[in-house]
């Protein structure tokens, strides 16, 4: 089965950052955010109507839970799309999404422009992890500059 766009580029920035950056980083598929985020809200609900009993962890929480650097959500939906579970997700937590609209291209040069491709999740994960204090500054600026990416280009989201 072939992978999707955005599993495909987190998993080709996973190899990237072990091999460039000695970044170890885990991928995960999410089938859909939204089931996440229904599991999510009836552990909330149960907890709020059983008082005396132990509360159920969400199943984004427990999946998430056991690591120790932050998650990079990418998606080839709006990034509202996996921010609907962040707040249940123990980690710091970064979104890339196709937040935008009126652009015509191929996918990989759409991919390129909403920065949820590969190089873009690269430097994602770089610059969560130096605001950990687990890489540099440097280090995310090495990446922009492997990759080509300009930071003074316009964003590609709405004000």
């Amino acid at each position: 089965m072939p992978l999707t766009p955005s599993i495909e580029a987190a998993t080709e920035a996973s190899g990237l950052l072990a091999e460039h950056w000695g970044v170890a980083a885990d991928t995960w598929s999410v089938t859909s955010w939204a089931a996440l985020r229904a599991d999510a809200l009836a552990a909330e609900r149960h907890h709020r109507l059983h008082p005396g009993e132990a509360a159920r962890v969400p199943l984004v929480t427990e999946t998430l839970r056991g690591g120790s650097g932050p998650v990079v959500a990418v998606t080839d939906y709006m990034r509202a799309v996996p921010d609907q579970v962040a707040r249940w997700i123990p980690r710091p937590f970064v979104s890339l999404g196709t937040d935008g609209f009126g652009l015509s291209d191929a996918r990989p040069a759409l991919r390129r422009h909403f920065e949820v491709d590969t190089a873009h999740v690269v430097v994602a994960a770089l610059s969560a992890l130096a605001d950990q204090g687990q890489a540099t500054a440097d280090e995310v600026a090495d990446a922009i500059a492997r990759f080509g990416i300009d930071p003074e280009r316009a964003r590609p989201f709405g004000a």
